[in-house]
């Protein structure tokens, strides 16, 4: 693919981003942020024990915060202990009050993780389908060019993947899409956001920066991008002034790895 179309694809690519940012999110975003809102966030000590009874677990609820889901906990699951804490008021015997006194305990609860339960689809982001086909071992070789290690693990505390500078983790058994719009996004942030190029940079900025890109090299590929795209960079808080303040980083990231996994390779003859 010549460097002209690469840009004029990009280009073509992130105004299309722009356009689904401007009009919020989407119908499949609001559902999840819905969803993720029954979730308790759990203390430091209480993800250390969910991890240490079940490593795998990757989103945890109470039985009643589970059927008001639509879901249920599953015959003979056995439950992962955490400690909840409890308020109970001391009355004071001669002003009747019981504003002062309170005191704290705590007792054992139990949680479950969403694959020891069954029932109704939990609403899910948009995601990416289609099949790389060639040009995800294209992107692999591109990265191993880069002298970047690529690992996969088991689990990654919910994430898909993970960019450590030097090297990139990847969750197993992720679809063939989804590992390329991963491995995409991981590179972005490989060539992005390590070093001296992460100062001054804040989270949101890097995840819209490298979703974008991701969303960029799959359009190329003619992957389908449905809302992904969109999601991941609203969840992030991102919006269009969030990418448009980095159209040019973002476009320059994107050329280089299009140019890569669109690259022909060379027959024997074509070398000589």
């Amino acid at each position: 693919m010549k460097r002209e179309q690469v840009k004029q694809l990009a280009d073509d690519a992130l105004n299309t981003l722009a356009e689904a940012l401007e009009q919020g999110k989407s119908e499949a975003l609001t559902d999840y942020l819905a969803m993720v809102a029954k979730f308790h966030q759990y203390s430091f000590r209480n993800i250390m024990l969910i991890a240490s009874q079940r490593p795998d677990a990757c989103r945890v609820a109470g039985f009643n915060t589970w059927r008001k889901l639509g879901r249920f906990v599953k015959k003979g699951e056995k439950g992962i202990v955490i400690i909840a804490p409890m308020v109970f008021k001391k009355q004071d015997a001669e002003s009747g009050s019981d504003e002062e006194g309170r005191r704290l305990w705590f007792r054992a609860a139990y949680v479950f993780d969403v694959s020891q339960t069954d029932g109704e689809p939990l609403p899910e982001p948009g995601t990416v389908s289609g099949d790389p086909a060639g040009y995800a071992e294209r992107l692999k070789a591109f990265i191993a060019v880069q002298g970047i290690r690529l690992e996969y693990a088991d689990t990654l505390g919910g994430a898909d993947g993970r960019s450590h500078g030097g090297r990139i983790e990847l969750l197993k058994g992720l679809t063939p899409a989804a590992e390329f719009s991963t491995l995409a996004h991981e590179l972005a942030h490989e060539m992005m956001h390590h070093g001296e190029k992460r100062d001054g940079s804040t989270r949101t900025s890097r995840e819209t920066e490298a979703e974008a890109v991701a969303f960029v090299v799959c359009r190329a590929i003619g992957l389908e991008t449905s809302t992904a795209a969109q999601d991941y960079i609203q969840f992030h808080d991102g919006n269009t002034e969030t990418l448009a303040a980095a159209l040019d980083r973002i476009q320059h990231t994107a050329a280089a790895i299009i140019e890569a996994v669109t690259e022909e390779p060379q027959t024997d003859a074509q070398a000589a």
